[in-house]
């Protein structure tokens, strides 16, 4: 009996720590800020949006093209994925340079995120993000052949996880990681089996047979820059720019940016 009590407060032991890690990590990985007090103010040309899938109703902003164009012309679409300590709310003035340039943007809120249900989860979030894709390619102003998944940080693994579930034109990925799974063994020494959302964006870009852009700054402290090194030996039709800066303090290359979305 005693070797069994032994076994049994083992078995314990490992299933409160496994339960201690996962909530740790899912604080880590999804630090919501507090949900806005006020409501935000919508310039003319974006609209607010309401996706419903899986159980959660999530918030989208539709930022239409600012170039002047016949109103049936159908625009390349920028679906867009933030950080995880984010909100949609922080980026409505961010992509003037696209929309100038013809290309709408579609801003998409994570479950639980802002003004959004639900519960953040890569399982949640992948399903948010084909909803909005979905969306988005039944709209006539949209162009669905060349609907691009742009992600910052953890919105990486988002567009990543839209990858796999819908055809994207393209991918830009900024400031991102290969995997979770990679990034909680270097930084915590957590074993992988542990990551419940592991992210796999490696396995994404090597499969993934439209082009990559990387961006990522060489002094990033939380996302070191071998992350996008390994992204882009791993990507076949990629490009990587380093950018002299940080993780949260990079300006963006938008004519490089515009010039690779336009290609398209």
């Amino acid at each position: 009996m005693t070797g069994l009590r032994w076994a049994l407060a083992a078995v314990a032991i490992a299933a409160a720590a496994w339960l201690f890690i996962h909530a740790a990590g899912q604080r880590l990985l999804y630090p919501a800020p507090p949900r806005p007090s006020v409501d935000v103010a919508l310039e003319a040309a974006a609209e607010r949006i309401w996706l419903e899938g899986a159980g959660a109703r999530t918030e989208a902003f539709f930022l239409a093209s600012t170039a002047p164009a016949n109103e049936s012309t159908a625009t390349p679409l920028v679906l867009y994925a933030h950080g995880n300590g984010e909100l949609i709310d922080y980026w409505l003035d961010q992509f003037e340079p696209l929309r100038a340039a013809g290309i709408s943007v579609l801003l998409v809120e994570y479950p639980g995120y802002g003004r959004s249900a639900g519960r953040p989860s890569e399982a949640s979030i992948q399903h948010a993000m084909i909803t909005a894709f979905d969306w988005a390619a039944s709209q006539p102003r949209v162009d669905r052949e060349h609907i691009i998944g742009w992600g910052r940080s953890l919105g990486g693994g988002a567009v990543c996880a839209l990858a796999r579930a819908r055809p994207l034109a393209a991918l830009v990925l900024e400031s991102t990681f290969v995997s979770v799974r990679a990034m909680a063994s270097e930084m915590f020494a957590i074993p992988g089996f542990l990551v419940r959302d592991p992210f796999d964006n490696l396995a994404v870009v090597r499969a993934f047979p439209g082009p990559i852009l990387l961006l990522h700054g060489e002094h990033d402290p939380s996302i070191p820059v071998e992350h996008a090194r390994m992204l882009h030996a791993a990507a076949a039709h990629s490009e990587l720019h380093l950018l002299p800066c940080g993780h949260n303090d990079c300006e963006r290359p938008w004519a490089l940016i515009e010039e690779f979305l336009l290609r398209r």
